[in-house]
């Protein structure tokens, strides 16, 4: 057997694989960070063989309750992520599995490679409506990307970023779903939204810290949704980059898409806590909610984040930042590593299909809101 990480987005130190029914695991830390959880690496010469990896530091995990209920994912191919049988029995994540190939790849989350984002944003180049602008770059030298819709002199702004935590990957699975749909100039409701509107879309806030398969920071330890009010080129050019681009654009609506390590639910988190909510802003945020849990069962609103009393909101995170700025609707929208408590799939649990379809439903809520929550 051997075990390997070194390609795009792995994590994993191999400990001891001389036992299929005990290979010994860690997973690295991000790198000048304290933060661990996402891991991504292949097993190979295992067909056949009944294995159980154990990776032994899951205990010290930045957030231990996103062990329980969770079972990883596998594929053969690299395309199809199905969960296997996972435990934890408090110290070590146990993942078993007997594989039908030579091969098999093991992750936190299907994984969303920087060459896909690559392919990506290619594709969306291609149609006439989208534009591909590159705000600058990341301290490894890559590049950040930004897409826009429409006219850039369109009278409604709407912004829409994912993955500034780099594990977190159902976000940019989200983005391609969303991106498949805009390119299409047959569909009415992206045509009637882009009559109106430009939308600007950053489909991965973290090139670093995603080629290097961390969990949540970029290349020297900063966590993005962390910095949207103190953004530097020295520790988070990526918000800089952004934000410079925000400014100039100006925002008329925004959505920053993430995914939560322990809470099986797809769920919005508001602004509420920031100096500038209020009633009208809470009616926004209910309404889009209720259109889109009506939209799509896989999203719900009965549980999720409790809301920030009025002006103990950290100033720090995205949404609150450009919220208050701007005084627009600007929304978390948050996914599950597990499964979507309510609409289980016992194959592939929460998948990247259901992300894509996530994010039409999302567009769609958009369309049915728009006169109270954009042109208000």
């Amino acid at each position: 057997m051997i075990i390997s990480s070194q390609f795009d987005g792995g994590n994993i130190e191999c400990v001891d694989s001389s036992d299929p029914g005990r290979v010994l695991l860690n997973i690295r830390k991000d790198n000048q960070s304290d933060f661990y959880q996402w891991f991504y690496f292949r097993a190979a010469n295992v067909k056949g063989l009944n294995c159980s990896y154990l990776i032994g530091n899951a205990a010290g995990a930045a957030y231990q309750k996103g062990w329980q209920d969770y079972r990883a994912v596998a594929s053969y191919d690299r395309e199809f992520w199905f969960r296997v049988d996972t435990r934890f029995d408090g110290e070590n994540l146990i993942i078993e599995h007997n594989s039908s190939e030579d091969q098999v790849y093991f992750a936190y989350f299907a994984p969303y490679s920087m060459e896909r984002h690559a392919d990506l944003l290619a594709f969306a180049q291609t149609s006439e409506r989208c534009q591909a602008e590159t705000l600058g770059l990341t301290l490894d030298g890559q590049s950040m990307d930004c897409l826009r819709f429409g006219s850039a002199d369109a009278p409604k702004k709407i912004w829409l970023v994912a993955r500034q935590h780099p594990g977190e990957t159902m976000a940019e699975w989200w983005m391609e779903g969303l991106i498949n749909r805009l390119v299409d100039d047959s569909d009415p409701v992206v045509n009637a939204i882009l009559a109106k509107a430009v939308i600007y879309l950053v489909p991965n806030m973290n090139p670093d810290g995603s080629r290097r398969g961390h969990l949540r920071t970029n290349a020297v330890g900063s966590n993005l949704n962390r910095e949207w009010d103190r953004a530097t080129l020295e520790q988070s050019p990526e918000v800089f980059h952004v934000l410079e681009k925000i400014t100039k654009t100006g925002l008329d609506f925004g959505l920053d898409v993430h995914g939560d390590e322990a809470l099986p639910y797809n769920f919005i988190a508001g602004t509420e806590g920031t100096p500038g909510w209020n009633r009208e802003r809470h009616a926004q945020l209910e309404l889009f909610k209720m259109t889109l849990a009506n939209l799509n069962p896989d999203f719900q609103t009965e549980h999720g984040y409790p809301p920030n009393s009025s002006g103990s909101a950290n100033m720090s995170y995205c949404s609150n930042s450009l919220a208050e700025r701007f005084g627009a609707l600007v929304m978390t929208l948050e996914m599950p590593f597990k499964d979507a408590t309510g609409t289980p799939d016992a194959i592939q649990g929460w998948s990247p299909e259901r992300c894509a379809r996530l994010a039409h439903s999302c567009l769609d809520a958009l369309h049915l809101c728009w006169d109270q929550v954009v042109d208000r």
